[in-house]
């Protein structure tokens, strides 16, 4: 297998700049496929999402069909392997611990000025929809990922969607999932389609203020057509990993590593960046056995992420290593590397940081707690990860007693006519001329 190898200090601009871009989704191409999937749910309701559910999912449902029933529930409570759902508790717990710790406070405030205070409130945002993929397989833990925070964020209504299987259920394990943090209302729905369900309403759906949640492309150029008409949340693209290692790390551990998001699928990144050429050496000696124990289709997208947008990626230095990092902005950045904790101040670019060599990308995506919904893309530049953050919005307040009046009024009138607002230059010199009488009424 042919595994990419790029000397950082010898590529071009136009080469570093296809490394950096990875795989992007070509929007133009189905934007009209997807509009044309919005406009129909938007129009007929229930009669499009079930039509498209059939024609792209295979799956022909009644609209009673498209909320899970609580017989549903029950039976996959029955279903659910016991070591699952220990698994998932175990997860939960921790999710929840984590996420629990990101509530800020409700509200704070302070005096600016003698006689002005000013704050800010946080509330939960009104209803949400969460989406969690089926495509490639079932997601359990996205729906941890998802349901958890949103719950911690006392949101109203929370309605989570995922695509059904060959035979019209959702995963039970998925399912248990849900129950467990507190969601009971899913329907079965995915793609563009339930996108504008959750955008619009249909008869069975209600519509929500935001939605959250990854998918693939025709998921993403669904919520970039939505926009303006509902939050469509994080953008979530194909999965990415950087795994940054100096001559110490083990190349066992590193070459695993690798192939932990490259296995997702062949429009994945998976990059190994080191300064070291013996431990790069070491790694890409070591992938032909771990790629042959994998089952043919995950061997298939390695190899293909190896030899696409993956490899591996030799640079001068540390210090250039980190600058790559920081200018690539990976979803996932494996981090092994000597006193990984003096790394962390200087990688400011990354969806998660996994530090050390005990800290698999794999606990992070199941069971520490932290979130592994992430952006992509190298939106981490300016994106954070799915938090508790995320389900709640804040307003801020001020309250202007007469006294505070004399220290801010003026300033607004004099800034409100400088800017040719004669209208709120008015107003404030109302209020201004108010207070001062009564000031001077309580003087007298």
């Amino acid at each position: 297998m042919r595994v990419n190898r790029y000397e950082l200090n010898e590529l071009s601009a136009a080469d570093r700049r296809v490394l950096m871009q990875r795989v992007r989704a070509d929007y133009a191409a189905i934007e009209g496929t997807v509009r044309e999937i919005i406009d129909d749910v938007r129009e007929r309701g229930d009669a499009a999402l079930i039509a498209h559910t059939a024609r792209l999912d295979g799956v022909t449902l009644a609209p009673e069909q498209l909320r899970v029933t609580e017989a549903e529930f029950e039976a996959a409570e029955s279903r659910v392997d016991p070591e699952v759902r220990a698994a998932l508790e175990k997860a939960i717990a921790n999710i929840r611990h984590h996420h629990q710790a990101q509530l800020p406070q409700a509200t704070w405030m302070q005096e600016v000025r003698p006689g002005v205070l000013v704050g800010e409130r946080w509330s939960p945002i009104t209803s949400v929809g969460l989406y969690v993929p089926r495509g490639k397989g079932s997601f359990p833990s996205v729906m941890t990922m998802l349901c958890a925070p949103a719950v911690i964020a006392e949101v109203p209504e929370i309605a989570v969607c995922t695509p059904p299987g060959p035979d019209g259920t959702v995963d039970d394990a998925s399912l248990v999932a849900a129950a467990l943090c507190g969601v009971r209302t899913i329907y079965k729905m995915g793609g563009a389609q339930a996108i504008a369900a959750f955008s619009y309403g249909t008869e069975t759906v209600r519509p929500v203020e935001k939605i959250i949640g990854p998918g693939n492309q025709y998921v993403s150029a669904a919520k970039r057509v939505v926009y303006g008409d509902v939050d469509p949340g994080l953008p979530a693209g194909p999965s990415e990993s950087v795994v940054l290692c100096d001559g110490a790390a083990d190349p066992a551990v590193a070459a695993r590593e690798l192939l932990v998001e490259a296995e997702h699928g062949p429009d994945s990144a998976a990059l190994l960046v080191t300064h070291s050429r013996s431990l790069a050496d070491a790694v890409e000696k070591l992938l032909p056995s771990l790629l042959e124990a994998l089952p043919q289709q995950r061997r298939e997208f390695c190899e293909t992420v190896l030899s696409n947008f993956g490899g591996i990626v030799l640079t001068a230095d540390e210090a250039e290593s980190l600058r790559f990092v920081n200018e690539y902005a990976p979803e996932h950045l494996r981090v092994l590397m000597t006193d990984p904790f003096d790394k962390l101040a200087k990688l400011t670019n990354a969806g998660e940081i996994m530090l050390g060599e005990n800290t698999s990308i794999p606990f992070g995506n199941f069971a520490i707690g932290v979130n592994a919904i992430l952006p992509t893309g190298g939106t981490a530049r300016s994106q954070s990860c799915v938090g508790t953050l995320d389900f709640l919005k804040r307003s801020s307040f001020a309250y202007v007693s007469d006294e505070g009046v004399a220290e801010v009024g003026p300033t607004a009138v004099t800034l409100a006519t400088y800017e040719g607002f004669p209208a709120h230059a008015a107003a404030a010199a109302y209020v201004v001329e108010r207070a001062a009488a009564r000031r001077e009424a309580k003087g007298s």
